[in-house]
């Protein structure tokens, strides 16, 4: 089941029109949601997030957050979805043709229920990286929220593909280190945890907060940090976040195995007992 528009109906039935700003322009946003043990993980800063980003695009969410909480957790319960992943996308909807927004004043908000990643027991899961030839705008302002506008990450994660990797990283317009195609980037150097700040052109993670919040809780030192790509090559342990796998650690970047950091397993330990604990799945 798929819920669209305030109804809850058949995936096969949950159609929107030719003429959406979502599919004609990517005039929209999404957010992903782990869900575990029936419960959406942090969904408060998702919904707090899209709200935001609704905000920033001059866009309205058409329900509101008790609604929308509501409605998630009913199209679980349908689903029978414990342990999946929820995808809410958000669009301006149908307006006149071209690029003004004037007359899409109903949006189109649609929420899907899919399989969350498996890894086997005692073999967490881990990355491959390439760096990527495209580039992000450094300092803007929409990339800290999840816009429906992925094309450079879409392209870079194709370019990794094309030569065996998992994930790509994109450098920004000034050289930096910013994310990788779907996720926040950190890394360890001299027993401190380091992460690009917003103003590199990265999103706004939520999995990234969750980072920081346990590297606070764990007293490890933590700073946001500008870096290229070939001083990465040399860090102590690279590691990806995002909220549909968690923690994963980089092995490789451009076909060179990575140095793998002892600090790693904590951190991944911590976000795992995290979430099982505020999801009520302990």
């Amino acid at each position: 089941m798929v819920f669209l528009n305030g109804q809850f109906v058949a995936e096969e039935s949950a159609v929107i029109s030719v003429f959406d700003r979502g599919f004609l322009y990517g005039d929209g946003l999404f957010e992903t949601v782990r869900i575990l043990g029936g419960q959406p993980f942090r969904w408060a800063q998702h919904d707090e997030r899209l709200r935001r980003g609704a905000d920033f695009l001059k866009m309205r969410v058409p329900f509101s957050s008790g609604e929308l909480s509501g409605f998630v957790e009913e199209l679980i319960a349908r689903n029978g979805a414990r342990d999946s992943v929820l995808r809410l996308t958000l669009s301006r909807g149908v307006g006149a043709p071209g690029y003004s927004t004037r007359g899409a004043g109903h949006p189109t908000l649609v929420m899907s229920l899919h399989p969350a990643p498996i890894s086997a027991p005692g073999h967490p899961p881990s990355t491959r990286l390439v760096s990527s030839s495209l580039r992000v705008p450094a300092g803007d302002a929409l990339a800290v929220f999840k816009s429906c506008n992925k094309l450079p990450q879409i392209l870079a994660r194709a370019e990794a593909e094309a030569v065996g990797a998992d994930e790509a990283i994109l450098l920004n317009t000034r050289g930096k280190v910013a994310e990788t195609a779907a996720g926040n980037l950190f890394w360890v150097q001299a027993g401190r945890v380091h992460t690009p700040p917003l103003a590199t052109g990265v999103l706004a993670g939520v999995t990234r907060a969750v980072l920081l919040e346990i590297c606070a809780a764990r007293s490890a030192p933590v700073q946001e940090s500008a870096i290229g790509i070939e001083a990465l090559r040399k860090v102590q342990g690279v590691f990806v976040t995002n909220s549909s796998l968690g923690v994963v650690e980089a092995v490789e970047l451009d076909r060179q195995p990575l140095r793998r950091s002892p600090l790693l397993a904590g951190l991944q330990d911590a976000y795992k007992a995290l979430v099982r604990r505020e999801c009520g799945d302990v």
